[in-house]
């Protein structure tokens, strides 16, 4: 058997008359937007068995057998899954190319895994007597359990049910625990890797079930709980609702980016289907085109606080990156989208879509109520802060606005910003690259260390905790992993860390402070993170000084006068050994 292209598979799918397909097997008569008959898996007269077009799928309300249109012909008729593409496509009537014979898909064991573990989650959350507290959690929040039911929702419960359970299905252990379902202990015996969560079936581009995400009912770490990587699962490389919301996307040539899991179903239950989430970590660029498949139109609707606008922006640019049209809502305090949602409907998240603004814009927003346009060293740090977003619109379109309205706002020159945009972002090491040795902290001479010697202090707890937030912000961190260790270390959101960053992190708290004094570790790094505050500075009056005229070179000297004294008088050491231009005038 060969194996179907991908794309070919969604061309067959798109193409599909779900209606006409199911309703040769089953008398279905409309009922709003659905189409309702008796159900051909279980029987019976009653029309309990709904074919829904708008999703693509069909599900029924009392034997729960779901799916698309391949899984009806799987189920129906026996048929395995490349047989089912063929079939529906030779209905539509389109060919199938053939790839020259490669066999059957050595992975289909592990997609049957995950399968049958889901159709088991399901039922214990229909069934369990000890799924009731999740059942309640659903409802505290307002869900219906018969409305969550056909989006495939289970429920992982404590104990030895589950291996016990596939087990008696046929599930070899060495199958579940390559599909990332059990865990091994020290002792070598299998333990479930999911135990007491609410479950979400997390699908591939071929609405395949392939790993799960769960959230933790009642007390215990961490609150939510991914399937680990494995050869069908890769959480930077899927989007959560992708598989659904993809047709949405590109009727409504948007795409909504939103944090959660949560905040996708309650969505996706109003009626606003073009909703994804990445998986618990910050967008990846694989997920970012991802999206651009489908839309060239991104809205970012986080929460509002500091973290959510850390991470929208951070996700504002690697989709910036694919050539995307990038707009930010933003929801009132304290608010997510899946309370205002709840609070006030459809309408009331549309409203606040509609005044979604450009992320550069929105950038610029928050810049200004800080107040970092009144003075010239606050411009800098503006700045500072548009470049990352600026170098990442990859549109040139994009990046010859993004670079007007700054030079604009922050009053510089724009040939002189323009330079600076194509400058090698500052140094910064990107995520990826070797971090600096976890070797014994030297004497803060290299930035690397300055920001080293601060993430161990931060790891100290309080009072360090709140100085080292207080002194300085994560832009500030040019080594890409121990930035994101500082937001995430700031935001109690460590176990969302990329594997990179997550190394760094572990090195740094098996290092500790040791007996090193954190008093004089902390003055002095932060006297070397002022200090290259300061020479940034310098190097941006140095740019500038061959394009004005003689009075604004006067004026620029005597500038730089000032920043080199006030820089040798915070840190005497700081590169002035190593500056080439010696001090400023000569």
């Amino acid at each position: 058997m060969s194996l179907i292209p991908d794309d070919v598979i969604e061309q067959v799918r798109e193409a599909a008359d779900l209606v006409g397909i199911i309703g040769e097997h089953v008398e279905l008569k409309r009922s709003g937007s659905d189409y309702r008959g008796p159900c051909p898996f279980h029987g019976g007269a009653h029309r309990n068995f709904a074919v829904i077009p708008k999703k693509g799928m069909f599900y029924c309300f009392v034997c729960h057998e779901a799916g698309d249109v391949f899984t009806f012909f799987m189920k129906r008729l026996g048929m395995d899954y490349p047989t089912a593409v063929r079939e529906v496509a030779r209905r539509v009537g389109i060919t199938i190319p053939e790839r020259g014979p490669a066999g059957p898909d050595p992975h289909e064991p592990l997609y049957n895994a995950v399968a049958t573990a889901a159709d088991w989650f399901a039922r214990q959350l229909r069934e369990s007597p000890e799924a009731d507290v999740a059942r309640q959690y659903l409802g505290s929040r307002g869900l219906e359990l018969e409305t969550v039911l056909p989006l495939g929702l289970g429920y992982a419960p404590t104990g030895k049910a589950f291996p016990d359970a596939m087990k008696s299905l046929g599930l070899r252990d060495e199958v579940l625990l390559e599909a990332g379902l059990v865990v091994k202990r020290e002792d070598a015996t299998l333990a479930p890797r999911f135990r007491g969560r609410l479950l979400f079936p997390i699908h591939d581009p071929r609405a395949r079930i392939v790993g799960f995400g769960g959230r933790i009912l009642g007390a215990g770490e961490p609150k939510y709980l991914n399937s680990p990587d494995t050869v069908i699962f890769h959480k930077g490389r899927l989007l959560y609702n992708l598989h659904a919301a993809k047709h949405a996307m590109r009727k409504a040539e948007r795409a909504i980016l939103v944090e959660g899991y949560f905040d996708v179903l309650r969505l996706s239950l109003a009626g606003i289907e073009e909703v994804v989430a990445p998986l618990g970590t910050g967008l990846t660029s694989d997920q970012a085109q991802l999206v651009q498949r489908h839309a060239a139109h991104v809205i970012l609707l986080y929460d509002s606080d500091e973290a959510g606008l850390r991470a929208t922006f951070r996700a504002a640019d690697e989709l910036l990156r694919e050539r995307l049209r990038v707009s930010v809502a933003t929801l009132p305090p304290g608010e997510d989208p899946d309370t205002l949602v709840q609070r006030r409907g459809a309408a009331g998240l549309e409203a606040i879509l509609k005044d979604a603004v450009d992320v550069f814009e929105r950038k610029l927003q928050i810049l200004d109520r800080k107040g970092l346009f009144g003075t010239l060293a606050g411009r800098r740090r503006a700045l500072d802060r548009l470049l990352p977003t600026i170098r990442a619109a990859a549109d040139p379109i994009t990046r010859e606005l993004y670079t007007s309205r700054a030079a604009e706002v922050a009053g510089v020159r724009k040939d002189v910003l323009e330079r600076e945009v194509v400058t090698a972002g500052g140094g910064r090491r990107e995520a990826g690259e070797t971090p600096p040795p976890a070797s014994p902290l030297p004497s803060p001479a290299l930035p690397a260390s300055a920001e080293k010697a601060l993430l161990l202090l931060l790891l100290e707890g309080e009072p360090w905790r709140s100085r080292v937030r207080d002194a300085i912000d994560a832009e500030e961190f040019e080594f890409v992993p121990y930035r994101e260790v500082f937001e995430a270390i700031a935001d109690d959101a460590v176990l969302s860390l990329s594997e990179t960053s997550a190394r760094a992190y572990e090195q740094l708290r098996d290092e500790g402070l040791g007996d090193r004094d954190p008093n004089s570790l902390y003055e002095r790094a932060v006297n070397w993170i002022e200090a290259r505050r300061l020479e940034r500075q310098l190097e941006q009056l140095d740019r500038r000084l061959p394009f004005e005229s003689p009075d604004g070179q006067a004026s620029l000297i005597a500038e730089k006068r000032r920043v080199f004294d006030e820089l040798r008088k915070r840190y005497p050491r700081y590169k002035i050994a190593m500056r080439r231009r010696g001090a400023p005038g000569t």
